[in-house]
């Protein structure tokens, strides 16, 4: 007996089956940080969300102030079910000891979505743990980390005047941005299966420092003047996941740039194992009015006191 459906059945069908297969982008934004314009995590997130919603098959979660949460009993908890059918897990946020993903048993949480073949992306200071603290993981699932004292933070203009060919640099031109771009990773040994995205080499001034924290300069920088630096890379791991590292974001106007920000949109569908188009992602430009949409509310640097007034003495009465 043949089945016969109405139009509106299969298009519902065929709806339902396109919906089923969507890859699933855990998307982490995290809590505020830096002052106004800088780490805005949650803005930059949001209007790179929105420019990945017609992507087919893709499936955006967009998690806001840090790890997901639920209350439970008057108690915030993990709400780690957030996870669930994830194909891609993106987190953009502060790092270090306080990195949102080694509190806890996040780590856990994280080993078995890899395990799973689940792919991971961090942007700028979430590239950053302790050795002893994620510094494994982050090789094993994304290539490599900053290291504190032995990678750097300076902020400083790069210019990308060659792009490789990859996926992630579908339709990015060259482009030159000012931002604290991070470099001299610690990378895998031999840097095995690393492969990098963006390339550029620092002036010897920018070797020279100050770097923002500690702000040095290190002598095994220096040592290095000349040496063309990788400003993010990606792997793609044996369990079948993906993993990219890119180091800018520190200043929220850079999404701006249209190369930079289709190189990081390129980056999250190629991280959900979707096709790249062969173009890449096209996006509307963002606007000055949409740049400060969306920002976390900050504390503004206190206007500076005006100068005093210089007290002149009377002159002195004649004798």
């Amino acid at each position: 007996m043949k089945l016969r459906l109405l139009p509106v059945a299969v298009l519902a069908l065929a709806t339902a089956l396109t919906h089923a297969a969507d890859r699933k982008l855990v998307m982490i934004a995290g809590p505020v940080s830096h002052p106004p314009l800088m780490h805005e995590f949650k803005a930059g997130s949001m209007l790179l969300q929105k420019r990945l919603d017609n992507i087919p098959g893709l499936k955006t979660v967009l998690i806001t102030n840090g790890w997901p949460s639920k209350m439970v009993d008057g108690k915030k908890v993990d709400d780690n079910s957030v996870f669930d059918g994830a194909a891609a897990v993106f987190i953009y946020s502060d790092g270090g000891a306080n990195h949102p993903a080694v509190q806890q048993e996040r780590l856990e949480v994280l080993r078995a979505l890899m395990k799973k073949g689940v792919s991971l992306g961090l942007a700028h200071y979430a590239v950053e743990v302790l050795a002893e603290k994620g510094g494994a993981e982050w090789k094993d699932w994304i290539g490599g980390h900053y290291e504190n004292s032995f990678s750097c933070n300076p902020i400083w203009e790069a210019d990308y005047k060659s792009l490789p060919v990859h996926p992630i640099t579908r339709g990015v031109k060259p482009f030159k941005t000012k931002d604290e771009w991070y470099f001299n990773m610690r990378f895998r040994d031999g840097k095995s299966g690393v492969k990098d995205i963006l390339v550029a080499t620092p002036s010897d001034a920018v070797r020279d420092g100050p770097y923002v924290s500690p702000k040095g300069p290190y002598p095994h920088i220096q040592a290095a003047k000349g040496r063309p630096e990788t400003m993010m890379w990606a792997v793609e791991r044996a369990d079948g996941g993906r993993g990219f590292g890119f180091t800018g974001g520190h200043f929220h106007l850079n999404w701006q740039n249209d190369d930079q920000r289709r190189l990081m949109l390129n980056a999250l569908v190629w991280l959900a194992k979707l096709e790249v188009p062969a173009g890449g992602v096209v996006s509307a430009p963002v606007s000055d009015v949409e740049a400060m949409q969306n920002l976390d509310e900050k504390k503004q640097p206190a206007p500076r006191p005006a100068a005093a007034p210089k007290l002149v003495p009377p002159p002195a009465k004649a004798p």
